[in-house]
């Protein structure tokens, strides 16, 4: 169960993850060494998965980013395709996904032939994937993976 005060620590942590436990403290108005044990329990309980780090994709030349539909065949075992897609370089998410494409893929590459040698060596390549569509992406206006919580999300 979640409390108002560990809610309220969660959206600090999603904004800046590497904040002080002392003003995560200040600002729930609580000890620091009771921020931490709250953290250490919502970390245990697994609500809290881990940390990252936001890199810059043009600083490594992973600017271009594209969304691939990838059909498999009616045989196909979906589960083991999508591991083996998972496991792809420059592969950022695998969703298996309603509909009669089975998975929605996010990559990142340099450049169009990149993605080009990605789609056909590494992932069309694979026993099962019947077709792919790709979507090349010409702006970005929101990219997170912070989870929007509120006091509904409270479980009791």
């Amino acid at each position: 169960m979640i409390d108002e005060i560990s809610l309220k620590i969660l959206k600090i942590l999603q904004k800046k993850a590497r904040i002080p436990n002392v003003e995560v403290a200040r600002q729930v108005g609580l000890a620091p060494s009771a921020v931490m044990e709250r953290i250490r329990k919502l970390e245990k309980q697994g609500i809290i998965k881990g940390y990252e780090v936001r890199l810059n994709p043009e600083f490594f030349d992973r600017g271009l980013v594209a969304f691939l539909t990838v059909k498999t065949s009616a045989t196909a075992n979906d589960a083991a395709i999508g591991k083996k897609i998972a496991h792809r370089p420059k592969v950022q998410e695998v969703h298996y996904v309603a509909g009669d494409d089975a998975f929605l893929v996010k990559v990142r590459g340099s450049d169009p032939e990149a993605l080009d040698r990605l789609i056909r060596e590494k992932i069309k390549s694979i026993d099962g994937v019947q077709s792919i569509k790709t979507s090349i992406v010409f702006s970005t206006y929101k990219e997170t993976s912070q989870i929007p919580i509120d006091e509904a999300s409270i479980s009791e």
